[in-house]
C-alpha cells in the first residue's frame, strides 16, 4: 500500500472516529500529549485503522508508537510485510 495513501486513510479515520482536525494530525502529533487519546482510544484506533486499512498489526508493536509518523509507518512496514506472505 502506498504511503500516501496510508497517510490520507489513517488521518480520515481518525478525523472521523475521533474528532479531531485534520490540522492535527502530522507525522510528529503525540498520540497522546498533542492528540488527547488515551490507552482506550488507542485500541479503538488500532482496530478502526485494521478496518481500514485491511492490515492485521501486532498489538506489542502497536503499544510501542508514540507519534503519528510512528503509526504510520508501522502500517506501512505491517503492509508491505503481508505482501510478501
Amino acid at each position: 500500500m502506498e504511503k500516501q495513501l496510508i497517510v490520507d486513510g489513517i488521518n480520515e479515520t481518525l478525523s472521523e472516529e475521533f474528532e479531531l482536525g485534520i490540522d492535527k494530525l502530522t507525522p510528529d502529533a503525540h498520540l497522546f500529549d498533542d492528540l488527547g487519546l488515551d490507552s482506550l482510544d488507542a485500541v479503538d484506533m488500532l482496530v478502526h485503522i485494521e478496518d481500514k486499512t485491511g492490515v492485521k498489526m501486532d498489538v506489542e508493536q502497536f503499544q510501542k508508537v508514540k507519534t503519528l509518523g510512528d503509526v504510520y509507518d508501522l502500517v506501512a512496514e505491517v503492509s508491505s510485510q503481508s505482501k510478501l506472505n
